[in-house]
This record gives structure tokens, sequence and C-alpha cells, in this order.
């Protein structure tokens, strides 16, 4: 519910509050905060850890992304715990999983990562790669790959085993305590081990409160087709589409593809 003048004079805080879900102005109760904030603090410190615990349901991912192909692999963390202490182990694949993969001529590539929230994925990651996937149509596309216990950097081993030129990771951002289902994209020109992070370019606060799947998709649909027309991404990849009405003149520009 919006904020009224009337309320406002009874509150002077109350027109910031309605513009960011940030905790500001939280009130008090003697010398704590009143019992409505404290549980709501509570509440959203307890998703948050749900959120980096949870699994995500990948066998469902899949029927959401069919009838889209998709690949399964594992990163070298075994298990939760490690993933979570080892973020080294996220990063790379586990051999068995290597083995399964198969090179292709592929101009991009997708792979949902779980990350570090398990609900950001399952609710945003198949949404966004459907409305993308529908948008680039003048890029060859590869199977959709679901990365297990995987970080951000997975995403370049996968993609130079698969023959990618460009790779777009999906992957749960870490929960905060506003927003604990936020999803990111990492996308990465000629994806191999070792790329640094200003080599990506990054979209992230995907999720309900934030940056819509349509919007989301506007970016990465107009950043996908300005790196594989310029062969690179990172710092030397600027965002410049005030308007993503002159996409399509994009798509028959990209000639390329070598």
């Amino acid at each position: 519910m919006s904020e009224t003048p009337k309320d406002n004079q009874k509150d002077p805080w109350a027109r910031f509050r309605s513009a960011t879900r940030a905790r500001i102005a939280l009130g008090r109760s003697g010398d704590a905060l009143p019992t409505k904030a404290l549980l709501e603090f509570q509440l959203a410190h307890a998703r948050a850890r749900d959120a980096v615990h949870s699994a995500v349901d990948f066998d469902r991912l899949a029927a959401d992304l069919s009838p889209l192909e998709t690949v399964r692999v594992h990163s070298a963390a075994p298990d939760r715990p490690t993933y979570l202490r080892r973020p080294d182990l996220g990063r790379r694949l586990d051999p068995a999983s290597a083995a399964r993969l198969t090179a292709g001529e592929w101009d991009l590539l997708f792979v949902i990562a779980d990350g570090l929230s398990a609900a950001a994925v399952q609710v945003n990651a198949a949404p966004l790669v459907r409305a993308c996937t529908a948008r680039l149509g003048h890029l060859r596309i590869g199977p959709v790959v679901l990365a297990e216990q995987a970080r951000v950097a997975l995403g370049d081993e996968v993609a130079s085993a698969m023959g990618a030129r460009l790779v777009a990771l999906l992957v749960g951002e870490r929960p905060g305590l506003s927003a604990a289902e936020s999803l990111g994209v990492y996308l990465t020109w000629d994806p191999k081990p070792g790329r640094a992070d200003s080599e990506r370019n990054c979209i992230s606060n995907i999720h309900s409160g934030g940056l819509s799947i349509q919007m989301a998709a506007d970016k990465l649909c107009w950043l996908a087709t300005e790196a594989a027309r310029l062969k690179l991404t990172g710092v030397a990849l600027k965002e410049d589409a005030p308007s993503l009405a002159g996409l399509d003149n994009e798509k028959n520009q990209l000639t390329d593809r070598s």
C-alpha cells in the first residue's frame, strides 16, 4: 500500500521506506527493535540461510526448460558443505562431467549454476533462458548446461570444452536480507579457464523486486549480440542501448560466424 500525505506528516520517514527495501527508521521499543521489525529481520535471515543451503531441483528445472536440450554436470565439490568451504572446487568440473561434454560449433552457450541461492535459480533461470532463446535465433545456441555446486568460473571450462564462442552463466547470487532469490548473469567472450572477472559483463539483481525477467532479457540479448559482433566482453564492452528496438537491425548485421 502506498503512503498517503497524511502518513508522511505523521512519519517523515514513510516516503523513504516506500522507495527502498532497505531497513531504515525501524523505530525502537526501549533499547531494542520493535517486535514486528525484529520478527521481519529473523524471517529474512532464515530465508537467506535457506537459499544458501537448499538444493536446486535440477530435474524440475530441466522440465521447465523443455523442449530445450539440457546437459547435467557437477563441479569438483562433492557436496554442499565442501562447496561452501572450498570456492576453488566450485570453479572446476569433476572428471566424470568433463568426459561427458562434446564439442560443437556454438555461438552461445547458457550455463545455469546453482551458486548461492537455489531459490533464485529455481524461479528465474528457466524464464530468462526462454526469453533469450526466443530472441537470439541469429546465434547458434548449444544445449543448456545445468551445473551443480558451481561458481561463475565453471562456465569457462564448460564452454571451452563444448566449443562455444560465448557463454552466459546464470547463477544464484549471494542472498541478502532484502532479497534471497536474486539471479546474476555473467557473459564471457572466448571462455576458457583463467578468465578474469574484468573480461565478463555482469547483469545482477534479477528478481521480482529488482530487475525483471523482461528487462534482464533485453540487456542480455543486446550484450550477447554486441559481444558476438565485436568479439569481446568485459570492460571493453559498454552497454549503450538507449532503446532495444534496434536489436533486429543488429541481428541482420551479424553475419560473421568465424
